[in-house]
Protein backbone atom coordinates (compact mmCIF):
# COMPACT_ATOMS: atom_id res chain seq x y z
CA UNK A 1 0.00 0.00 0.00
CA UNK A 2 1.47 3.42 -0.73
CA UNK A 3 0.86 6.71 0.55
CA UNK A 4 1.53 9.77 -0.93
CA UNK A 5 2.05 13.15 0.96
CA UNK A 6 -0.37 16.15 0.31
CA UNK A 7 1.35 18.94 -0.80
CA UNK A 8 1.88 21.86 1.40
CA UNK A 9 -0.64 24.65 1.44
CA UNK A 10 0.68 27.69 0.29
CA UNK A 11 1.69 30.23 2.96
CA UNK A 12 2.48 34.14 2.94
CA UNK A 13 6.24 35.27 2.63
CA UNK A 14 7.02 35.78 6.47
CA UNK A 15 10.22 38.04 7.35
CA UNK A 16 10.68 36.57 10.66
CA UNK A 17 10.69 33.02 9.33
CA UNK A 18 13.06 34.11 5.96
CA UNK A 19 15.59 35.82 8.54
CA UNK A 20 15.74 32.81 10.72
CA UNK A 21 16.19 30.22 7.69
CA UNK A 22 18.81 32.80 6.31
CA UNK A 23 20.63 33.31 9.69
CA UNK A 24 20.57 29.02 10.12
CA UNK A 25 22.56 28.99 6.22
CA UNK A 26 24.98 31.50 7.74
CA UNK A 27 25.68 29.37 10.81
CA UNK A 28 26.18 26.35 9.02
CA UNK A 29 28.73 28.20 6.36
CA UNK A 30 30.69 29.77 8.75
CA UNK A 31 31.51 25.91 9.82
CA UNK A 32 32.91 24.70 6.05
CA UNK A 33 35.74 27.19 5.88
CA UNK A 34 36.40 24.98 2.24
CA UNK A 35 32.87 26.22 0.56
CA UNK A 36 33.66 30.34 2.35
CA UNK A 37 36.98 30.21 0.49
CA UNK A 38 35.29 28.95 -2.90
CA UNK A 39 33.09 31.84 -2.62
CA UNK A 40 35.19 34.26 -1.17
CA UNK A 41 38.80 33.72 -2.62
CA UNK A 42 38.44 31.74 -6.03
CA UNK A 43 37.17 34.82 -8.00
CA UNK A 44 39.71 36.90 -6.86
CA UNK A 45 42.49 34.25 -7.49
CA UNK A 46 41.11 34.10 -11.03
CA UNK A 47 41.44 38.04 -11.72
CA UNK A 48 45.32 37.95 -10.43
CA UNK A 49 45.53 35.10 -12.57
CA UNK A 50 43.79 36.67 -15.57
CA UNK A 51 46.13 40.13 -14.48
CA UNK A 52 49.56 38.49 -15.24
CA UNK A 53 48.44 36.15 -18.05
CA UNK A 54 47.61 39.68 -19.76
CA UNK A 55 50.65 41.08 -17.99
CA UNK A 56 52.25 42.60 -21.81
CA UNK A 57 48.69 43.92 -22.97
CA UNK A 58 46.91 45.78 -19.93
CA UNK A 59 43.57 47.16 -23.00
CA UNK A 60 43.35 42.99 -22.86
CA UNK A 61 43.04 42.87 -19.18
CA UNK A 62 40.82 45.78 -18.86
CA UNK A 63 38.33 44.32 -21.45
CA UNK A 64 37.78 40.95 -20.73
CA UNK A 65 38.94 41.63 -16.76
CA UNK A 66 35.30 43.79 -16.26
CA UNK A 67 33.27 41.01 -18.06
CA UNK A 68 34.92 38.35 -15.94
CA UNK A 69 34.27 40.56 -12.65
CA UNK A 70 30.54 39.44 -13.13
CA UNK A 71 31.46 36.39 -14.26
CA UNK A 72 32.84 35.00 -11.54
CA UNK A 73 30.71 35.19 -9.08
CA UNK A 74 27.96 33.89 -10.99
CA UNK A 75 29.53 30.66 -11.75
CA UNK A 76 30.89 30.53 -8.05
CA UNK A 77 27.51 31.66 -6.56
CA UNK A 78 25.65 28.83 -8.90
CA UNK A 79 28.10 26.23 -7.96
CA UNK A 80 27.94 27.02 -4.14
CA UNK A 81 23.94 27.50 -4.29
CA UNK A 82 22.90 24.36 -6.45
CA UNK A 83 24.82 21.97 -4.61
CA UNK A 84 24.05 23.53 -0.66
CA UNK A 85 20.35 23.45 -1.53
CA UNK A 86 20.27 19.73 -2.80
CA UNK A 87 22.27 18.68 0.14
CA UNK A 88 19.61 20.17 2.27
CA UNK A 89 17.10 17.94 0.50
CA UNK A 90 19.08 14.66 0.08
CA UNK A 91 19.66 15.10 4.04
CA UNK A 92 16.03 14.92 5.10
CA UNK A 93 16.74 18.70 6.16
CA UNK A 94 14.31 20.04 3.76
CA UNK A 95 11.29 18.16 4.73
CA UNK A 96 11.66 18.27 8.66
CA UNK A 97 12.09 22.29 7.49
CA UNK A 98 9.10 22.40 5.08
CA UNK A 99 6.48 20.46 7.53
CA UNK A 100 6.65 23.49 10.08
CA UNK A 101 5.19 26.49 9.47
CA UNK A 102 7.82 27.56 6.78
CA UNK A 103 6.55 28.06 3.22
CA UNK A 104 8.96 27.44 0.00
CA UNK A 105 8.96 31.21 0.03
CA UNK A 106 10.66 31.29 3.25
CA UNK A 107 12.70 29.09 2.50
CA UNK A 108 13.94 30.49 -1.12
CA UNK A 109 13.84 33.84 0.37
CA UNK A 110 16.11 32.73 3.19
CA UNK A 111 18.51 31.17 0.72
CA UNK A 112 18.83 33.84 -1.33
CA UNK A 113 19.21 35.85 1.66
CA UNK A 114 22.03 34.21 3.51
CA UNK A 115 23.38 33.63 0.02
CA UNK A 116 23.45 37.14 -0.95
CA UNK A 117 25.15 38.46 2.31
CA UNK A 118 27.63 36.72 0.67
CA UNK A 119 27.64 37.84 -2.69
CA UNK A 120 28.61 41.54 -1.23
CA UNK A 121 31.24 40.80 0.52
CA UNK A 122 32.26 38.39 -2.76
CA UNK A 123 31.91 40.98 -5.02
CA UNK A 124 33.31 43.88 -2.71
CA UNK A 125 36.65 41.83 -2.41
CA UNK A 126 36.64 41.05 -6.63
CA UNK A 127 35.63 44.43 -7.38
CA UNK A 128 38.62 45.89 -4.96
CA UNK A 129 40.85 43.85 -6.19
CA UNK A 130 40.72 44.61 -9.87
CA UNK A 131 40.41 48.03 -9.43
CA UNK A 132 43.09 49.38 -6.65
CA UNK A 133 45.11 46.29 -6.84
CA UNK A 134 45.02 45.07 -10.45
CA UNK A 135 44.49 48.22 -12.05
CA UNK A 136 41.57 47.97 -14.13
CA UNK A 137 41.33 51.31 -15.77
CA UNK A 138 37.39 51.76 -16.33
CA UNK A 139 35.51 55.51 -17.49
CA UNK A 140 32.87 54.97 -14.80
CA UNK A 141 32.72 54.32 -11.07
CA UNK A 142 33.06 51.71 -9.39
CA UNK A 143 30.62 51.18 -7.28
CA UNK A 144 28.62 50.78 -10.70
CA UNK A 145 31.30 47.84 -11.24
CA UNK A 146 30.43 46.55 -7.79
CA UNK A 147 26.44 46.72 -8.60
CA UNK A 148 26.57 44.50 -11.69
CA UNK A 149 28.99 42.17 -10.07
CA UNK A 150 26.53 42.13 -6.83
CA UNK A 151 23.51 41.70 -9.42
CA UNK A 152 25.26 38.57 -11.26
CA UNK A 153 25.96 37.04 -8.37
CA UNK A 154 22.84 36.86 -7.07
CA UNK A 155 21.83 35.70 -10.53
CA UNK A 156 23.86 32.86 -9.89
CA UNK A 157 22.16 31.91 -6.49
CA UNK A 158 19.05 32.42 -8.36
CA UNK A 159 20.00 29.67 -10.97
CA UNK A 160 21.31 27.33 -8.11
CA UNK A 161 18.83 27.20 -6.31
CA UNK A 162 16.26 26.43 -9.44
CA UNK A 163 18.28 23.97 -10.69
CA UNK A 164 18.68 22.21 -7.59
CA UNK A 165 15.32 21.24 -7.80
CA UNK A 166 15.85 18.67 -10.74
CA UNK A 167 19.38 16.75 -9.19
CA UNK A 168 19.47 13.84 -7.29
CA UNK A 169 22.68 14.20 -6.60
CA UNK A 170 25.67 16.53 -6.23
CA UNK A 171 27.16 14.77 -9.00
CA UNK A 172 24.21 15.33 -11.29
CA UNK A 173 24.20 19.23 -9.74
CA UNK A 174 27.85 19.97 -11.16
CA UNK A 175 26.53 18.76 -14.33
CA UNK A 176 24.26 21.39 -14.80
CA UNK A 177 26.95 23.83 -14.90
CA UNK A 178 28.01 22.82 -18.60
CA UNK A 179 24.03 22.74 -19.47
CA UNK A 180 23.11 26.26 -17.81
CA UNK A 181 26.21 28.14 -17.84
CA UNK A 182 28.68 26.86 -20.56
CA UNK A 183 26.30 28.32 -23.15
CA UNK A 184 25.75 31.76 -21.46
CA UNK A 185 29.62 31.84 -21.51
CA UNK A 186 29.67 31.34 -24.81
CA UNK A 187 27.13 33.79 -26.38
CA UNK A 188 27.82 36.44 -23.76
CA UNK A 189 29.99 38.28 -25.76
CA UNK A 190 33.20 37.74 -23.92
CA UNK A 191 34.63 36.12 -27.09
CA UNK A 192 32.93 38.18 -29.88
CA UNK A 193 31.06 40.68 -30.60
CA UNK A 194 27.27 39.44 -30.05
CA UNK A 195 26.51 41.59 -33.82
CA UNK A 196 29.31 39.87 -35.41
CA UNK A 197 27.97 35.95 -34.73
CA UNK A 198 25.15 34.38 -36.69
CA UNK A 199 21.91 35.83 -36.33
CA UNK A 200 20.10 32.71 -35.04
CA UNK A 201 23.58 32.77 -31.95
CA UNK A 202 22.40 36.21 -31.83
CA UNK A 203 18.77 36.15 -31.24
CA UNK A 204 19.66 33.03 -28.60
CA UNK A 205 22.24 35.61 -26.70
CA UNK A 206 19.36 38.28 -26.60
CA UNK A 207 17.39 36.18 -24.42
CA UNK A 208 20.30 34.98 -22.09
CA UNK A 209 21.17 36.79 -18.69
CA UNK A 210 24.83 36.68 -18.95
CA UNK A 211 24.61 38.33 -22.07
CA UNK A 212 22.86 41.59 -20.05
CA UNK A 213 25.68 41.69 -17.31
CA UNK A 214 29.10 41.69 -19.78
CA UNK A 215 26.57 44.21 -21.70
CA UNK A 216 26.31 46.42 -18.00
CA UNK A 217 30.00 45.49 -17.09
CA UNK A 218 30.93 47.08 -20.75
CA UNK A 219 29.06 49.93 -20.23
CA UNK A 220 30.78 51.21 -17.21
CA UNK A 221 34.24 50.12 -19.06
CA UNK A 222 33.68 52.69 -21.46
CA UNK A 223 31.39 55.43 -20.35
CA UNK A 224 31.98 57.37 -17.69
CA UNK A 225 28.12 58.29 -17.21
CA UNK A 226 25.64 55.68 -16.04
CA UNK A 227 23.40 55.29 -19.50
CA UNK A 228 20.31 54.38 -20.50
CA UNK A 229 21.78 51.22 -21.95
CA UNK A 230 23.55 50.50 -18.30
CA UNK A 231 20.19 51.03 -16.62
CA UNK A 232 18.62 48.55 -19.23
CA UNK A 233 20.95 45.25 -18.44
CA UNK A 234 21.12 46.24 -14.76
CA UNK A 235 17.25 45.90 -14.57
CA UNK A 236 16.94 42.66 -16.97
CA UNK A 237 19.56 41.17 -14.27
CA UNK A 238 17.41 42.03 -11.69
CA UNK A 239 14.51 40.88 -13.06
CA UNK A 240 15.39 37.42 -14.30
CA UNK A 241 17.15 36.90 -10.85
CA UNK A 242 14.04 37.51 -9.32
CA UNK A 243 11.92 35.29 -11.92
CA UNK A 244 14.19 32.25 -11.00
CA UNK A 245 13.85 32.35 -7.48
CA UNK A 246 9.82 32.89 -7.89
CA UNK A 247 10.55 29.48 -10.14
CA UNK A 248 12.57 28.01 -7.99
CA UNK A 249 9.73 28.37 -5.10
CA UNK A 250 7.40 26.91 -7.82
CA UNK A 251 9.61 23.59 -7.87
CA UNK A 252 11.18 23.35 -4.54
CA UNK A 253 10.71 19.86 -4.00
CA UNK A 254 10.50 18.30 -0.17
CA UNK A 255 12.94 14.91 -1.12
CA UNK A 256 14.56 13.64 -3.87
CA UNK A 257 13.07 10.94 -5.70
Amino acid sequence: MSTTTAPAPARALNPARTTATAARVLRQLAHDPRTIALMLLIPCLMLFLLRYVFDGSPRTFDSTGASLLGIFPLITMFLVTSIATLRERTSGTLERLLAMPLGKGDLIAGYALAFGTVAIIQSALATALAVWALGLDVMGSPWLLLLVALLDALLGTALGLFVSAFAASEFQAVQFMPAVIFPQLLLCGLFTPRSQMHPALEAISDVLPMSYAVDGMNEVLHHSDMTATFIRDVLIVAGCALLVLALGAATLRRRTA
